[in-house]
């Protein structure tokens, strides 16, 4: 019979892995600087150096990052066996593979419009150009 004086029970043996509350603590520090890090791209210093391609890829490296270290150590998978791999991957695989279809569809639309469409199409206003609208027929 086990001794309830334990601390240790045998439910509590498979996490004893996990570093303790200090790996935790890490993992939220970190977590804390990319959200700084990601802040920053919203200052007047990253938008004068660098261009908006620039500023979303290092979004979008960001939010992977912090993604990562979110599923692996708060949702526990690093501490899982080799199965995860079997899940993960291929759906690591299948979204590259629709963004590397789609991402250059949608980017390219506007290319193949015929002229019926281009008319029709929304117009993307720069920032500070305030001009009446007006309706297609040039009223």
């Amino acid at each position: 019979m086990p001794d309830p004086s334990d601390t240790k029970s045998s439910a509590a043996a498979p996490h004893d892995d996990h570093g303790g509350f200090g790996k935790y603590y890490a993992v939220f520090a970190a977590l804390c600087v990319l959200t700084t890090c990601s802040f920053m791209t919203y200052f007047d210093f990253w938008e004068q150096n660098f261009s908006d391609q620039v500023g979303w890829a290092f979004m979008m490296a960001v939010s992977c990052t912090k993604a990562s270290l979110v599923i692996l150590f708060f949702m526990h998978l690093k501490y899982e066996a080799n199965w995860k791999y079997v899940l993960t991957v291929p759906a690591a695989m299948m979204s590259i593979f629709l963004m590397l279809m789609l991402v250059p569809d949608v980017g390219m639309r506007r290319q193949k419009y015929s002229e019926q469409r281009k008319v029709r199409a929304a117009v993307v206003e720069e920032a500070g150009n305030h001009e009446q609208p007006h309706d297609h027929d040039g009223k």
